[in-house]
């Protein structure tokens, strides 16, 4: 049964990816992963505001004794929260490298231009096969419009491709107007794949101590419906990859994004909840599918139930909306 595929480029053995989250800080867990099954890993993001801080701190370090009172120094800011710094992101990459022989995908999440480019080389240099953008600009700026947000995404994978030559996928949230155009716009720009869709953590109110506290929640099984939708939509209409996240927890969610269209699932929340050699139990479970169903590869059923090749496609769209609302009993 030939369960394998090819994603940025990569020859994958299996369509079942960690994507990027605490499990991948231990190099034990990639090997892991890669025993179990994985096709590839995505490491934990690198986010813009710690190697800003890097930078803050190496300035400080550097100028402290020039033009400063000593009785200043304790002004300069503190950052508890980002324990990893770039140097040690750079040095477990290339730690993963040495340890596995799956594909390692870095992934780098930002807000602005200026903070992606260098970095991205440097991801390069480690050793990384292929880059994972985690796009992630709030607009909070009231001034700002959405054409604004949609031209900064596209400018920062630009630059991030005319400054690597790994292959890079983007990681997109589903919030655009037109996540048509936003997909075939990004595809255009360079990248050679799209993830969808990114899921924004949002803050909660701790009624106790009245202050704005973060809140993590696992996706669920029904968060696969919103990326299973537009991966079959986009399935054929742009120029790249596409690789599915956010609810996938079993072999059939596995199998039906791939029939909708994708190269690869992405599964973090379902390894968190069953632990990592959840991967193997799943590719037990898809490969049985498979030889029940006679399939004899996953490339077979790729794009089956996409919107260009079903019956119906309107399936996918408004009437799917009208239909729901009105068989509900």
């Amino acid at each position: 049964m030939d369960i394998t595929t090819t994603y940025l480029g990569l020859n994958l053995s299996s369509p079942i990816v960690p994507s990027a989250g605490p499990l991948s800080t231990d190099i034990g867990n990639i090997k892991q992963m890669e025993d179990a099954g994985a096709g590839a890993a995505v490491i934990y993001s690198m986010f813009e505001e710690q190697i800003e801080n890097e930078s803050l701190e190496f300035y400080h370090h550097e100028t402290a004794h020039t033009e400063s009172h000593a009785e200043a120094l304790s002004y300069f800011p503190q950052s508890p929260d980002f324990k990893i710094g770039p140097d040690e992101y750079l040095e477990h990459i290339r730690k993963a490298k040495d340890a596995v022989n799956i594909p390692i995908i870095a992934s780098l999440n930002g807000k602005s231009l200026g903070g992606w480019v260098d970095y991205a080389k440097k991801i390069q240099e480690a050793g990384a096969d292929a880059l994972e953008l985690n796009i992630y600009r709030l607009a909070t700026d009231i001034k700002s419009s959405g054409q604004d947000v949609e031209k900064n995404y596209i400018e920062i994978v630009k630059a991030v491709k005319s400054s690597i030559t790994i292959p890079v996928a983007v990681k997109l949230g589903p919030f655009f107007s037109s996540i048509t155009w936003m997909a075939d716009q990004i595809s255009k720009a360079g990248a050679e794949g799209l993830v969808l869709f990114n899921r924004f953590y949002q803050p909660d109110i701790d009624l106790e101590r009245l202050e704005v506290v973060p809140n993590v929640l696992l996706s669920t099984p029904m968060d696969m419906r919103l990326p299973l939708r537009w991966i079959a939509i986009l399935y054929g209409r742009v120029n790249a990859d596409l690789a599915a996240t956010s609810g996938i927890y079993n072999e059939k969610d596995v199998l039906k994004m791939i029939m909708a269209g994708a190269k690869v699932t992405q599964m973090l929340s379902s390894l968190l909840k069953f632990g990592i050699n959840h991967i193997s139990d799943v590719t037990t479970q898809l490969i049985y599918w498979m030889e029940t169903n006679e399939y004899k590869s996953i490339d077979q059923m790729r794009g089956s139930m996409s919107y260009k090749n079903v019956a119906d496609p309107s399936q996918f769209e408004r009437a799917n909306y009208m239909k729901v609302l009105n068989s509900y009993k």
